[in-house]
């Protein structure tokens, strides 16, 4: 189960409301529904929260690229939201998979790469392990703008130290927390 929640910055403070994602497909879409709530091109910063597995903050102001926060990349991923943050957090897209198949030679390795630098490539040499790399790896753990908070009252260290409901944590950290209840 989700929790998605929209807070607007305004001269007043801040407005929140809860917000629908059912017709959210992509970043771009996640994007211009904060841009609509935003008030004279303020801050406008979107929740997105899995039942404590994981929480996302997107972050928009004016006409600015996004800037995105995940507390876990890895569990995001594995969501149909999540994977709209992680991504773009991570350079990935559909082709990816593709793009990384086309560069394959017939031997087996990439186009200007050898047999020997492939073979390194998939295993440490310290501890001969294999090492998951490439496109469409996702980092477990935390992904993103470690700092997207830290302006707004939420130092990076605290914004890392967040684990359950860290959506009223950073309210509270904001000075939201009763309008942020009101949009639960």
């Amino acid at each position: 189960m989700y929790f998605a929640a929209l807070l607007a910055r305004t001269e007043d403070g801040w407005e929140a409301s809860d917000t629908e994602l059912d017709d959210v497909e992509t970043l771009s879409d996640l994007t211009d529904l904060a841009r609509e709530a935003s008030v004279d091109e303020n801050t406008v910063l979107v929740f997105i929260e899995q039942e404590d597995a994981w929480f996302g903050v997107l972050r928009v102001e004016g006409e600015e690229d996004p800037r995105i926060y995940v507390s876990d990349a890895a569990m995001a991923a594995r969501s149909s939201y999540g994977e709209i943050l992680t991504d773009e957090l991570l350079g990935g897209d559909d082709d990816d998979l593709d793009d990384a198949l086309d560069t394959l030679d017939l031997d087996g390795t990439e186009d200007g790469e050898t047999e020997e630098q492939e073979d390194t490539d998939d295993t440490d040499a310290s501890t001969g392990t294999a090492v998951a790399a490439g496109p469409g790896t996702v980092p477990a753990g935390p992904a993103g703008d470690r700092g997207i908070l830290a302006d707004l009252g939420l130092s990076e260290a605290e914004l890392l130290a967040l684990e359950t409901d860290a959506m009223s944590e950073i309210a509270d950290a904001l000075g939201a927390s009763e309008v942020l209840e009101t949009a639960r």
